[in-house]
């Protein structure tokens, strides 16, 4: 069951999702789960394995749910008696007839980011690069022959060589879901328009959550996108959650260094840190990436 619960945890995390689990450490007396015995919960909803059942595992179940609605990482080591009226030092007592008493560690795992770089110029690799050292995940879209092949991203988990329309074609708010984040570093700012229109079309209030969308752009470019946007019917609200342009404000200049103020964005993101100027509405002063 160990095995089956951990690979099924593995399988939440690849697909985006945050997953709340809980393992009994040590057991004594008369107890419904053993020391081994696992539970886990994804943010979808969906649960697997068991600590063994009764009032330990439904009120286990019910902190693992409080922990999943604070939406980060973190954890804890709770000891239950599993006794009426049990009192005793950090002991949380159930109402149960079996007397023993049990340790259980929970734990919130997030999970780790997979970018899509759509464009796969100096730029993407350079991101791609670090995606590799982060241990993050990555794939690629690019409309031309050469731009996505394992050559030139050899770890990446997919590679897409189509057209705009032919890859949102086959996606929907679910499947990309399985993204973090979405870069936009075409070489054709009407490619990048048409991607930015089909994927807010795709996530609509989503956008806020997962994945989100990064664009590398000078403010006239971003003016532009955004006046095709309120035109297609999306609102300024929703354009709020487009981070534009993408990268923390460092002076960066080459792909590498690009690279850096990206992930750099994406850790602060990721530990609820939040970084100075995000986005044109934000900076009073700063360099245009072009």
């Amino acid at each position: 069951m160990t095995q089956k619960v951990l690979e099924w945890i593995a399988g939440e995390l690849r697909a985006g999702r945050i997953v709340a689990s809980a393992v009994v450490i040590s057991a004594h007396g008369s107890v419904p789960g053993k020391p081994g015995a696992r539970l886990a919960l994804s943010a979808s909803g969906e649960s697997m394995g068991t600590i063994g059942g009764a009032g330990l595992e439904y009120g286990v179940q019910q902190r693992l749910e409080e922990l999943l609605e604070a939406d980060g990482p973190g954890g804890e080591v709770a000891t239950y008696q599993l006794a009426k009226g049990a009192k005793g030092y950090e002991v949380v007592a159930l109402d149960s007839l079996c007397g023993g008493q049990v340790t259980i560690a929970m734990e919130v795992m997030l999970p780790m980011p997979h970018v899509l770089l759509m464009g796969g110029g100096h730029v993407a690799a350079a991101i791609a690069t670090t995606c590799d050292q982060l241990g993050w995940s990555h794939s690629l879209h690019d409309t031309r022959n050469g731009f996505s092949t394992g050559e030139m991203f050899p770890r990446a988990e997919e590679r897409h060589n189509s057209s705009v329309e032919a890859f949102l074609e086959g996606e929907d708010l679910a499947s990309l879901q399985r993204f973090s984040h979405i870069l936009l570093l075409g070489h054709d700012w009407g490619e990048d328009e048409a991607r930015l229109l089909g994927l807010l079309e795709r996530l609509g209030a989503a956008v806020a959550l997962r994945p989100r969308i990064g664009v590398i752009a000078s403010r006239a470019k971003w003016k532009a996108f955004s006046a095709a946007a309120l035109e297609s019917g999306h609102s300024d609200e929703l354009l709020e959650h487009v981070i534009c342009p993408i990268g923390l404000n460092i002076g960066a200049e080459s792909p590498e260094e690009i690279s850096v103020a990206v992930c750099a964005q994406l850790i602060a993101a990721q530990k609820e840190v939040r970084p100075e100027a995000q986005n044109w509405r934000e900076r009073a002063a700063g360099s245009d990436l072009n």
